[in-house]
């Protein structure tokens, strides 16, 4: 599906809080009908591009104080699938796999305590991960991909 302007812009306003906004809303601020905008989440939806609205959870304040980034290998072979198993391990929250290098896999998990990141580290070497590193992250700083429609979303506020 090739992406328009209008679809852009909806996921725009989307990645900005998805949760808030109305379709009317963002249809005052992209230009066009409500209905349209309903149209475009639901194909959006339907291709895939959409693939779920998730909240944005603050781990420190909801107990889970120790945010640690494992560093991991993974035989390229097993990779996908290790990587599927690793998000049954309770605490893991991300994973990402790198195109390339030794060190192809990272981890993000949440925990309590010490105890709790060591069993996280053990449950994914019990999966074949050889766990090559930690980092324990002191925040984490996310923003909307701003390409997907911000440019017409800010001419639609200034032309008001």
């Amino acid at each position: 599906m090739d992406l328009d302007a209008t679809n852009k812009a909806v996921l725009y306003l989307l990645q900005q809080d998805a949760r808030r906004i109305t379709t009317q809303e963002m249809a005052e601020q992209i230009g066009v009908s409500a209905s349209t905008v309903r149209n475009r989440i639901e194909q959006l939806e339907s291709e895939g591009i959409i693939r779920g609205y998730h909240p944005d959870v603050d781990y420190d304040k909801a107990g889970l104080q120790l945010h640690v980034l494992f560093i991991c290998s993974a035989p390229n072979p097993d990779r996908e699938r290790l990587a599927r198993e690793a998000r049954e391990v309770s605490g893991v929250v991300t994973i990402q796999e790198v195109l390339n290098g030794t060190d192809n896999v990272q981890i993000e998990a949440v925990g309590t305590d010490t105890d709790d990141i060591a069993r996280v580290s053990d449950e994914l070497s019990e999966l074949g991960f050889d766990v090559v590193n930690s980092k324990i992250l002191k925040s984490l700083h996310k923003q909307p991909f701003d390409h997907f429609g911000k440019q017409l979303v800010d001419e639609n506020e200034t032309d008001e």
